[in-house]
């Protein structure tokens, strides 16, 4: 099993279009057997991917008052389960400052991962006790930029903060390069894996689906499936 964090010290980057997208192709293109494990408090991804909502447990897997495999719930798609998040997290660094174990998160992905190939974790924005959560017990985290000056500028703050613990993958989301700004940020980082801003892409939300399951030829698709290949190549170099 390997865990794959999708995250960024900034919010609005794309995250959740991320996860979804990339554990669908996880589970569809690999044919792997996927967890989702949704850890903001927003719970869009849970909101994608199942019809009905949490029941405000999802912070009690955490203070192991409820087993996190008796949260997993399987989704439309083939493979693909789902650990939801509801609005009980908006305490969960809290939590952790209050338990004081650094490596919860670790632990608990150990147990319920064992019947998984993959796990990705949708992450809250932030430099948090959660994100520190995350950061140790990721294989991979994976962090999107916006093509601009201040998602950048993040990055640069995730990498100073990481100092090479972990092993990242940078890449470009919601990238126009009709825009020179963000043309000049991409040809800056040519070997940068590229999520395009497209209109099937922003049509997911209104689906509740990812793009692969409803537009596969699409430009956003061939983009997340070629992300996601090379998401396995880095987990196996």
């Amino acid at each position: 099993m390997s865990t794959i964090a999708i995250y960024s010290l900034k919010g609005g980057v794309g995250k959740t279009t991320l996860a979804v997208n990339l554990a669908w192709c996880s589970a569809s293109i690999s044919a792997r057997r996927t967890l989702l494990w949704d850890l903001d408090p927003q719970a869009a991804s849970t909101y994608l991917l199942l019809d009905s909502a949490t029941k405000n447990l999802a912070q009690a897997a955490f203070t192991k008052d409820v087993q996190p495999a008796t949260l997993v719930r399987a989704t439309a798609i083939p493979r693909l389960d789902l650990i939801g998040a509801d609005a009980s997290l908006r305490g969960l660094d809290l939590l952790f400052h209050q338990i004081d174990k650094k490596k919860r998160l670790q632990k608990l992905l150990a147990d319920v991962g064992r019947d998984y190939d993959r796990v990705l974790l949708d992450c809250p924005p932030g430099l948090t006790e959660t994100s520190n959560q995350v950061m140790r017990a990721a294989d991979l985290i994976v962090v999107p930029v916006i093509p601009s000056p201040l998602s950048q500028r993040a990055y640069d703050e995730v990498l100073r903060h990481l100092g090479g613990k972990v092993a990242i993958l940078p890449m470009h989301s919601m990238a126009d390069r009709r825009r020179s700004l963000h043309a000049e940020a991409i040809a800056r980082h040519p070997t940068w894996p590229v999520i395009p801003m497209a209109s099937g892409i922003e049509t997911m939300t209104a689906r509740r689906a990812p793009v692969g399951a409803f537009a596969p030829q699409s430009a956003g698709a061939k983009a997340f499936a070629a992300l996601w290949q090379a998401i396995e190549r880095q987990l196996v170099a």
